[in-house]
């Protein structure tokens, strides 16, 4: 495959885990401080649909074409911003497995609600802020990995 191939590729999982994850979380957090259970169950859905058929790929994306470009350009896991790169990748994606589960537990929830005509639990919003600094870092580790990405110091 050539360089330029693989670099699309990479750059586009990228954009799309960024924009597809930054944009889903923003919607997210926006519906869950309307208290609107119809807007929190129906964003709820779409956020673990899109995480499922955007974020996901991406993420599985990721790791394989940077270990193809890795041999391509001649770079190893001796060079300290690739090996901090995929250390903050693992942490980032451990991060994100966990709130995705709690994402599908407050789809669970919201729904339950919703079907029960009762206001949310006071435990669903302790998983929304507990989902929000999940989300936070992980998507602070993306950003720091772009960086390194970039920069290769």
């Amino acid at each position: 495959m050539s360089y330029q191939l693989l670099i699309f590729i990479h750059l586009l999982s990228t954009l799309l885990m960024l924009g597809v994850g930054g944009g889903s979380a923003f919607y997210k957090f926006m519906a869950d401080r309307s208290n609107n259970i119809e807007v929190i169950v129906h964003t709820n859905k779409i956020v673990v649909f899109a995480d499922w058929i955007f974020t996901t790929p991406s993420a599985i994306m990721q790791p394989i074409s940077g270990v193809l470009l890795m041999y391509q350009t001649g770079y190893s896991l001796k060079d300290n911003w690739l090996f901090f790169s995929i250390i903050l990748y693992i942490f980032a994606g451990i991060l994100w497995l966990i709130a995705v589960y709690i994402q599908l537990l407050m789809k669970k929830m919201a729904i339950k609600a919703q079907k029960e005509n009762v206001p949310l639990k006071k435990e669903y919003y302790r998983l929304v802020n507990y989902w929000i600094i999940l989300g936070f870092f992980s998507f602070l580790a993306v950003i720091i990995i772009f960086g390194l990405m970039i920069m290769k110091p």
